[in-house]
């Protein structure tokens, strides 16, 4: 709205349907949903002509014209747009719920109201379910007779993968759709269509090339972001008029504009999605790949989406063992200590402390010789490698023990067990005898030390330790 109450947007103030509902104006990303599939930005792959979503929606005849479709892919990429032209575009009914409030109930109600429409109009229905991940099994269950039987064609939009989301009997009832970011040139048009088009801001605005720039920039792939922010520096741009000062026709939206309308950039992250994951993952391949800038990153990533600082300290903690290890020892202790100092500190400090921990995981040498170590010891022990333990190394606290050691030793034909040497009463402080059980006594090498950092120096007494204990 300008200053002296008319409406700026024009056609703009309609919605999907041409219509303001309700007397409030929709949201601009609302009203630039796509009507059809040509105006449909991105997505080429899975909307090339013949491919089965293509076909999903255009109502093709055969499996694929009624086969419903599991829509996966991080927000704005238009899984709720594609979800409506399903439905619209081969003139079927159209349901829409959101997980986060339906439950068996509703489904229920969806799949009765589809039989009707069925029998009386002899119309399909199509059931969008948004954030299907947050179903649970026995809501995933209660979809299964009516996307079997096909009275409906469920659409159902995830941000989180399927595999791990949706329940197999369902998965493999639909198509498995992956959606993914729009490229920065999809969405730079996106937001030209927007300035342009009556449904957006009618030409009423300009946006400068760096503002666009800008604001492709800070969506990160998301169409529904983009669209937001052009709308949020619009305003931005309305208000920084001087009073009583007229209105062009065309005002500009500047890169300023969009600065401030946009103070902050919203992280692409979601903590308890696959970005969840996706971030961790990059922070700990990035200090094993000792990239201390793309640690940093990541970790900064994490800390501004609002995750959890001790979640963070764990892992650094496994990757200073796992990646790091006797090359730099201290790089645990470092990992340890930030793990307790956070969770007394608490943010926004914690940072400072992570940020430490990170760069000294990030900067050290790197071995990964103990875990191999331990991965191979139990492949071993997995594989039923290992027999009985030495007679020699058995408990000895309890009545008997030695009785017992004794017969079993002249049972297995060893004649007498032999008796444990104390390793402290050795000059070299090492008890040269066997600690391995029998079948593993020969050829194990679980650990072997790496030549870099500290665990260069513990070479020399690997091997002296080995040709000591026989096992050279």
């Amino acid at each position: 709205m300008s200053q002296d109450g008319t409406d700026l947007f024009g056609a703009a103030a309609q919605d999907a349907r041409g219509e303001v509902a309700g007397g409030v104006v929709p949201p601009l990303a609302v009203r630039m949903r796509p009507r059809s599939l040509d105006e449909v930005r991105g997505q080429a792959e899975v909307l090339r002509p013949g491919s089965p979503l293509r076909r999903l929606i255009e109502g093709g005849g055969g499996a694929a014209g009624a086969l419903s479709a599991i829509l996966w892919g991080p927000p704005g990429t238009g899984k709720t747009t594609l979800a409506h032209l399903v439905a619209t575009a081969a003139d079927r009914e159209f349901v829409e719920l959101s997980a986060v409030t339906a439950g068996v109930k509703d489904v229920r109600t969806v799949m009765d109201g589809a039989a009707r429409t069925r029998d009386l109009y002899g119309r399909q229905t199509v059931l969008f379910l948004d954030e299907i991940h947050r179903f649970t099994k026995a809501q995933q269950d209660a979809l299964l007779p009516g996307v079997e039987n096909r009275l409906v064609v469920l659409v159902a939009a995830t941000t989180e993968n399927p595999s791990f989301s949706v329940i197999a009997p369902l998965l493999s009832r639909s198509m498995l759709v992956t959606l993914v970011p729009l490229t920065d040139d999809e969405v730079a048009d996106v937001l030209r269509s927007a300035a342009a088009d009556e449904r957006g801001l009618d030409g009423a605005y300009a946006l400068a090339d760096d503002a666009r720039e800008h604001l492709v920039r800070l969506s990160g792939g998301d169409a529904r972001r983009a669209l937001t922010f052009l709308e949020a520096a619009a305003g931005v741009a309305d208000d920084s008029l001087a009073p009583g000062a007229e209105r062009p026709d065309v005002l500009e939206v500047t890169l300023a504009h969009t600065e401030q309308a946009v103070a902050h950039a919203a992280v692409r992250y979601d903590r308890t999605g696959d970005q969840h994951y996706d971030v961790a993952s990059a922070l700990i391949k990035s200090m094993r790949g000792s990239d201390v800038d793309a640690a940093l990153h990541y970790l900064a990533r994490m800390l501004e989406a609002g995750e959890d600082p001790r979640f963070i300290a764990r892992r650094i903690v496994i990757a200073a063992s796992e990646d790091v290890g006797m090359a730099d020892p201290t790089a645990l202790q470092t990992a340890v200590a930030a793990m307790h100092a956070v969770a007394q500190i608490g943010m926004p400090e914690a940072r400072i402390i992570l940020a430490q921990a990170v760069v000294h995981n990030a900067l050290a040498p790197k071995s990964n010789a103990a875990y191999g170590g331990i991965n191979a010891a139990i492949a071993d022990v997995r594989a039923g490698r290992g027999g009985p333990v030495p007679l020699h190394l058995r408990g000895s606290g309890y009545g008997g023990a030695d009785r017992i050691a004794q017969a079993t030793a002249a049972a297995t034909g060893r004649g007498r067990a032999p008796s444990y040497v104390y390793a402290h009463d050795e000059p070299d402080g090492v008890a040269a005898q066997q600690y391995l059980p029998d079948d593993l006594a020969e050829g194990t090498d679980y650990y072997r030390p790496t030549d870099r950092g500290f665990e260069a120096r513990l070479q020399e007494r690997w091997r002296w330790l080995r040709e000591r204990l026989g096992r050279g």
